[in-house]
């Protein structure tokens, strides 16, 4: 281990540039995880794929009961990047125009004409909060689907593009029923991850209490600017992965269609539909920021398997008999896990850790 707790990279055949960076994607990590951590308390796993899904420039969806620091951790994320932010509290009486902007008439006081101009809402930000998206109509939410596709929004006729990096960063309270609008399967897929946030240990909890009920003053540094986190997402996009890894990657989402063939029994039992082919990309690129974060130059089957979850739990509608018998999306991932065959995978990704090393440094 090095300074910060940064792990030393494998020996690799990438530039000397490309080594600084990954090595400044890793420090930015160790450093975002320490800011984040005067304020947040726990939550490892969560900040963790938070950070993944950002590196991979990706978005999040925090699902999570009232009073787990979702917003909170949102929030502190931006502070800590420098980058501009922007909460949108999402309410049934929204307007898509609320959140991409509207076409107002403007008058000139020399000639007298008028011209429309576009007013920019509060999606044109780097970072946008959507906090309890799934308490809005459907025809609001999707005023995000553009943006978060294209990073675009068209208005008029006109297409205003979206400051970079951008990403939307949305929670949703699962256990709330009444007066909610569940998302369309559209609009989940435009999310990289769907990150469950649990309670905390009864330590955590603990802390949680001590800090937040005593005069407590944090200050928070700016550990990335905007221009570094677009170049680390370049470094992440560099990284190579062997044709054997994105095979398993595949099966992962091939194996939840009830209309291929070979599916196994638990999945043709409760699955309606399976993930489609941006499922198959998100985990290649999770996998890929997952292992420059562990200090690895290739990825792992390991790294897919660590991101399945967060990857495929929103991507799978379950049917009838998976609700009446109380199995979720998650409980099917994981029968996925064990059901792909592991140790022909993992001898390959011995093989491919020894060819790394013996490549030459450039």
């Amino acid at each position: 281990m090095s300074r910060i707790g940064i792990v030393q990279p494998e020996q690799t055949d990438l530039a000397g540039e490309e080594l600084a960076a990954v090595e400044k994607l890793q420090k930015g990590y160790h450093s975002l995880k320490a800011e984040l951590g005067k304020v947040i308390v726990g939550q490892e796993a969560v900040i963790e794929e938070l950070l993944i899904a950002l590196f991979c420039r990706g978005h999040a969806l925090l699902v999570g009961v009232p009073g787990l620091a979702k917003t909170l951790l949102i929030s502190t994320l931006s502070k800590t990047l420098g980058l501009s932010f922007n909460r949108i509290q999402f309410t049934p009486d929204l307007m898509p125009s609320d959140i991409t902007g509207t076409e107002v008439i403007e008058e000139d006081k020399t000639t007298g004409g008028r011209a429309m101009r576009f007013v920019r809402g509060p999606i044109f930000s780097n970072v946008i909060l959507a906090d309890e998206i799934n308490r809005t109509p459907p025809k609001t939410q999707a005023a995000l689907l553009e943006a978060m596709q294209e990073h675009q929004v068209t208005a008029g006729g006109k297409m205003h593009r979206l400051p970079q990096p951008f990403f939307v960063l949305a929670t949703q309270n699962p256990i709330e029923q009444e007066g909610t609008y569940p998302l369309p399967e559209a609009q989940l897929d435009r999310f990289m991850f769907n990150i469950n946030v649990g309670y905390p240990s009864e330590d955590e909890e603990f802390q949680i209490v001590r800090m937040t009920t005593a005069g407590r003053s944090v200050q928070l540094e700016h550990v990335l600017s905007g221009e570094e986190v677009i170049a680390l997402q370049e470094t992440v996009r560099k990284v190579p992965v062997a044709d054997h890894v994105i095979r398993y990657a595949l099966q992962f989402t091939r194996l939840t269609r009830v209309s291929e063939g070979g599916v196994p029994d638990f999945v043709k039992e409760y699955i309606s539909w399976g993930a489609g082919p941006r499922a198959s990309q998100y985990l290649i690129l999770a996998g890929k920021a997952r292992a420059l974060l562990k200090g690895r130059y290739h990825v792992s089957t390991e790294d897919i398997r660590q991101v399945a979850l967060p990857v495929l739990r929103h991507r799978i509608v379950t049917n009838f008999n998976a609700e009446a018998e109380g199995i979720k999306s998650d409980t099917i991932v994981k029968k996925l896990i064990d059901f792909i065959p592991r140790q022909q995978y993992d001898e390959l990704d011995k093989n491919a850790a020894r060819v790394m090393r013996d490549q030459p440094a450039a």
